[in-house]
């Protein structure tokens, strides 16, 4: 063969490599492709869906045990739900457990198959989930887009494409004296996890828990609040279904409800190998005692008094972005929002100018409810989730007042013209506040714009540490050498530097610290932590393996001899040189 038809040779073998590969990866059929499945979505989430109007809406019936399910924008009565019993909370881990002997042998690309698919399903469904969200929360649908459904969609997009580099075993270093081993740390599955989430977000902090969960090849008891039960059982079957379509248990996924005396059997189970608790600081309290009876490490998230400090040094365009970014964290989801803003803190350049600017935004604000509502009827701010704390509301904001702060705008609870037996307060301004009036200590959850003064970037910093809640905080300005400070010395867990919550959007490990919690979800320290973490040591070559050298064998036959064995082992392993040549003399024996 001459070089030219060696040379073809060579050129056309490759293209027909080539090719191969490329038809291969084209037509090849994908093994995590998502599959199409359907959830029919409950009666209520229709939009001509009208409800009978509670006289006095409460999730309790009298003579029964019983959930009342209401829409708290508007009273309107969405069902009623029985609550689990001791005996449903022990069947329903029972078949979890099961479930979960299966699902541990499952490989990742099994697992991100699921959660494509369940991705799928959001994306395309996005209307009815966010109208779900909204019957049983009360917000609006912008605000349910922006924080249950954006929030999901990005959990599930993270965990498919991070979440098996996150639990990948990893190669650790070793050392000098155990050379001959190689060392490893393996991420496995713990069995049955809980998840007792809160109301305010009745999607994400339902999925969210389900997601890391399963593709941390757990199982999973998720226990909704009782306020949002009845929208639980139907976000449920979003999980459950999507395993169904992809071949797998259903009974992976277990969804509880139940009234407090009965949840501790399911904080103190011994078959629960992890709970996350996202809630208040009293219940905290006995969802750890409780989950200590069986030694169940919590990972606790328990709401916050987040700062977002504003510097002086914004330019006019920067000052109009801020205002805009300050305007929906307080007023997201009604303030309802762990990660919400509660206090603005800003410096005198942009005190004043800053009031000014959000005073008729807020006094402009539109309360209401994607129910019943007018074709063209815009809706900025939703219900709260009940008046329970409407009147504790009142009283801070009146003490504060009697302190020398300024009441703007608001200040009281607000009989919705369309939904009088709806649970609404009025969207509210109050300024001059100062670190110790009881408004600025309290965690109000509550659709209020709460304006404090600093005089300096270290005052801000002091203000904005003065409270015994570390969740989030935010801080907006020009100059790095200020931001950075901040950054540095604010006690938080997420910080987000002009920006405002959006650590969570890029899957950075949520949780704060103080009487905020402890623990943290999301990212791979999330993935983790759901995780039993091994540690394996293995011998690295053939034949060299540890022994125990016969002057220090049990028993000892000479003390001085094995003192100055073991104390050369020491000098030999961590010495300098001269430390290692004194070591290798102990060894010998000099």
């Amino acid at each position: 063969m001459d070089r030219s038809e060696d040379f073809n040779t060579y050129v056309f073998g490759g293209i027909g490599v080539l090719t191969l590969v490329f038809f291969y990866y084209v037509f090849r059929k994908d093994v995590e492709t998502a599959v199409s499945y359907h959830v029919t979505p409950p009666e209520q989430a229709q939009p001509d869906w009208k409800g009978e109007i509670l006289e006095s809406p409460s999730l309790k019936i009298s003579g029964s045990s019983a959930i009342q399910c209401y829409c708290p924008a508007t009273g309107a009565s969405l069902g009623r739900v029985n609550p689990s019993t001791a005996d449903g909370i022990d069947r329903a881990i029972a078949k979890a457990k099961e479930a979960q002997i299966e699902w541990a042998k499952t490989a990742f690309s099994q697992r991100r198959k699921v959660l494509k698919t369940m991705l799928k399903f959001v994306l395309e469904n996005q209307e009815t989930i966010a109208r779900v969200a909204c019957l049983d929360s009360g917000k609006t649908m912008v605000d349910a887009s922006l924080g249950e459904v954006l929030v999901t969609a990005e959990k599930l997009k993270w965990t498919i494409e991070h979440g098996e580099g996150a639990l990948r075993s990893e190669k650790r270093p070793t050392n000098f004296l155990m050379m001959y081993k190689s060392n490893e740390v393996i991420y496995e599955p713990l069995g049955v996890v809980a998840a007792c989430v809160s109301w305010n977000y009745p999607f994400h902090n339902l999925i969210s828990p389900i997601i890391a969960s399963i593709f941390a090849g757990n199982a999973i008891i998720v226990k909704g609040s009782e306020a949002t039960a009845w929208s639980s059982a139907w976000f449920t079957q979003i999980a459950t279904s999507a395993l169904t379509a992809c071949g797998h248990s259903p009974n992976l996924v277990q969804s509880v409800v139940c009234w407090p005396n009965v949840a501790n059997h399911l904080t103190s189970h011994p078959s629960i190998s992890h709970i996350t608790f996202i809630g208040s600081r009293p219940v905290a309290h006995y969802v750890c005692e409780s989950a200590a009876k069986a030694l169940i490490p919590v990972c606790v998230e328990l709401g916050g008094k987040d700062p977002a400090i504003i510097l002086d040094d914004l330019s006019p365009a920067d000052f109009k972005r801020v205002a805009s970014i300050m305007m929906r964290g307080v007023f997201q989801s009604a303030g309802q929002n762990c990660i919400g803003i509660e206090r603005v803190i800003a410096m005198p350049n942009v005190y004043q100018k800053l009031i000014n600017h959000v005073t008729p935004l807020i006094q402009a604000l539109r309360p209401g409810s994607i129910l019943n509502a007018e074709p063209d009827q815009v809706i900025d701010v939703g219900a709260s989730i009940s008046s329970a704390n409407f009147d504790k509301l009142e009283e801070l904001i009146a003490d504060a007042v009697s302190h020398g702060a300024r009441l703007l705008v608001g200040g009281k609870r607000y009989i919705h013209p369309q939904f009088p037996k709806g649970h609404y307060f009025t969207p509210t301004l109050i300024v001059d506040v100062t670190p110790q009036m009881r408004i600025a200590q309290t965690e109000l959850f509550a659709p209020i714009f709460l304006l404090m003064r600093a005089e300096s970037v270290s005052d801000c910093i002091s203000i904005a540490n003065s409270t015994s809640y570390a969740l989030g905080a935010s801080v907006y300005g020009s100059k790095r050498a200020d931001l950075e400070s901040v950054v540095r010395e604010v006690q938080a867990g997420m910080v987000a530097v002009n920006d405002f919550a959006v650590t969570y959007m890029v899957q950075l490990p949520f949780g704060g610290m103080k009487a905020s919690g402890y623990g943290r979800f999301a990212g791979k320290e999330g993935l983790r932590s759901l995780c039993n973490t091994k540690s394996v040591t293995r011998d690295r070559w053939p034949g060299v393996k540890t022994s125990i050298p016969p002057p220090m064998d049990l028993p000892l036959k000479h003390a001085g001899r094995a003192w100055k064995m073991a104390n050369g082992i020491v000098w030999l392993g961590y010495g300098d040189w001269r430390g290692k040549i004194r070591g290798i003399k102990g060894l010998v024996g000099l």
